[in-house]
């Protein structure tokens, strides 16, 4: 992933030009850094040497709760071209709410319909900026 984002920055200029950082500045650098940090954990696996030596990299509790997030996560990410950002974040905050924070739909579904307006405020209407869109905000007039 690291590579991957050092490579696509120098891309598109990961310089610093005449009026600031180019685009690429920052996920160039952040790039590094998460390279840089995935081969000094990968190392010592590398030599053979450390106190986890020899040790599985994950247990299957751990895989589940990783798997636990990252699932929904996939669904979300594809859902969103569908139904668009706000409804996939709000139906995605509930589903984590209810799963694995044990709430009941009663406070899951204000605190999900809560944080897709607030998104939706924050980013359409102060900062002007226009995230993906799906039917009920066409429904909306937006």
């Amino acid at each position: 992933m690291g590579a991957a984002a050092i490579w696509d920055s120098a891309r598109i200029g990961a310089g610093w030009g005449a009026d600031g950082p180019q685009s690429g500045y920052f996920p160039f650098w952040l790039g590094v850094i998460l390279a840089g940090s995935s081969f000094a954990n990968l190392l010592p696996i590398l030599r053979g040497r450390g106190e986890h030596a020899g040790a599985m990299f994950v247990t299957w509790p751990q895989l589940r709760l990783v798997l636990s997030v990252l699932v929904p996560t996939i669904f979300y990410v594809a859902a969103i071209p569908i139904t668009g950002l706000y409804v996939a974040s709000a139906v995605l905050v509930a589903y984590f709410m209810m799963k694995l924070g044990d709430f009941t739909w009663r406070s899951a579904l204000p605190a999900a319909l809560a944080t897709a307006v607030v998104a939706f405020v924050t980013f359409e209407i102060w900062f002007l900026v226009g995230l993906p869109k799906g039917p009920l905000e066409d429904m909306l007039g937006f």
